[in-house]
């Protein structure tokens, strides 16, 4: 039996997408395997600050009703890839390093109906783009899943790669994550929290409310800066765009009750801070920062382990760790995992032609000599070789 056909709708623009806003909570509502980064108080806060440069082009698809029966939030990106110059479909939300879990939010029972009316919609639109890049799709995400068999069905060139995830799977009470730590990590984390309030006075403390948030944000940024300076990093809030998006994020979660951002203060000054959100059962870090003067006290370890109690007792299942894996914390108990990045173009394109430069190294180098002028070819190679490290 054939996916039931749905009509398709496309918003390229903040205001069109408003519209949609009621519709699309309510498909968030339904969908079992929803995260905070398909919700529009992420993605649109997101958009805010680091839309430009992008065109957008959210899909919305509808049953024979009118009811919302998925969402692709999509944008385009036209931009320089070595000698192309290719326009990349992507989610929103991707390109600026701080969303995970993107997906294609779907009613149940439609998501190989909105797998296939994206597939047609992508055709119908090919003049549009070159390449599709679809990034930290979740693992199980069936439209995901859906839709990369219809392009292998198609015969479309595609590739899939996986981003490493870490994540803690917490049980009903603290006493049993305890358990469940080593002997070794159980008893620091006791050891470290008494000797901090042994020593000093010590306050924990979540913002809960708009006007305290400005204050609680720059405590956040000056702390992670000090610590990734000195350990002669960047850090992530020497760009004004994602202050600004954890300001106008933060108060959106902050509405929605799902923000968890926990400070330690020690003597009165402030000295960790832990920034995170709460979607369901699920608590998920995305950023951190600790007073590096104080690292012997442990005081970023202290906090986490402070919110993490708190979060089992207040029903927390899940502490996600997102991208990325350090042995660190797989001491805390987090297990690995992964997302999915799709990338795709059509045959005999030059979205096709890129994306076998950048994936193959062998047998894709005689598809292109057959394929592209000596010069190009030339160039192309370059862009391989130092895309894959080799200088």
């Amino acid at each position: 039996m054939s996916p039931q056909p749905l009509t398709i709708r496309v918003y390229e623009d903040l205001a069109s997408l408003e519209t949609l806003r009621e519709s699309w909570v309510e498909l968030l509502n339904r969908f079992e395997s929803a995260t905070i980064f398909s919700t529009p108080e992420w993605l649109m806060s997101w958009w805010r600050e680091f839309g430009g440069g992008r065109q957008l082009h959210a899909t919305g698809f509808f049953d024979a009703g009118g009811q919302l029966a998925g969402l692709a939030s999509l944008a385009l990106l036209r931009e320089s890839r070595g000698p192309l110059t290719l326009n990349a479909m992507q989610m929103m939300g991707d390109g600026s390093g701080d969303s995970d879990n993107l997906d294609f939010p779907a009613r149940s029972g439609c998501e190989d109906a909105v797998a296939a009316a994206l597939l047609d919609h992508l055709k119908s639109e090919q003049k549009l783009w070159d390449v599709c890049e679809f990034n930290t799709l979740p693992a199980d995400s069936p439209v995901a899943r859906s839709l990369r068999n219809l392009i292998e069905h198609a015969g479309w060139i595609h590739y899939t790669t996986e981003t490493m995830t870490q994540a803690i799977e917490l049980p009903g009470t603290w006493a049993e994550y305890l358990a469940g730590l080593s002997a070794n990590e159980r008893e620091k984390v006791g050891r470290r929290a008494r000797k901090l309030a042994k020593t000093h006075r010590v306050r924990y403390y979540m913002c809960e409310s708009e006007s305290d948030l400005a204050g609680c944000l720059r405590v956040l940024f000056d702390l992670h800066q000090k610590r990734w300076t000195s350990a002669g990093g960047p850090g992530s809030f020497g760009s004004a765009e994602r202050r600004q998006f954890y300001a106008g994020m933060g108060k959106a979660f902050l509405d929605r009750g799902w923000l968890e951002f926990w400070l330690l203060d020690v003597d009165g000054t402030p000295v960790a801070a832990q920034f995170g959100f709460r979607y369901r059962q699920t608590f998920f870090i995305l950023q951190e920062g600790f007073e590096p003067a104080l690292s012997a006290e442990s005081v970023g370890y202290v906090l986490r382990s402070h919110v993490m109690k708190y979060l089992i007792e207040s029903g927390v299942r899940r502490y996600d760790y997102m991208a990325g894996q350090e042995p660190a914390k797989a001491r805390w108990g987090a297990c690995p995992g992964h997302y999915v990045n799709l990338q795709f173009a059509r045959p005999r394109s030059a979205g096709g032609v890129y994306l076998q430069a950048v994936h193959e190294a062998g047998a894709g180098k005689e598809y292109l000599r057959e394929h592209l002028p000596q010069p190009v070819w030339d160039l192309l190679h370059k862009v391989n070789r130092k895309l894959r490290g080799g200088g």
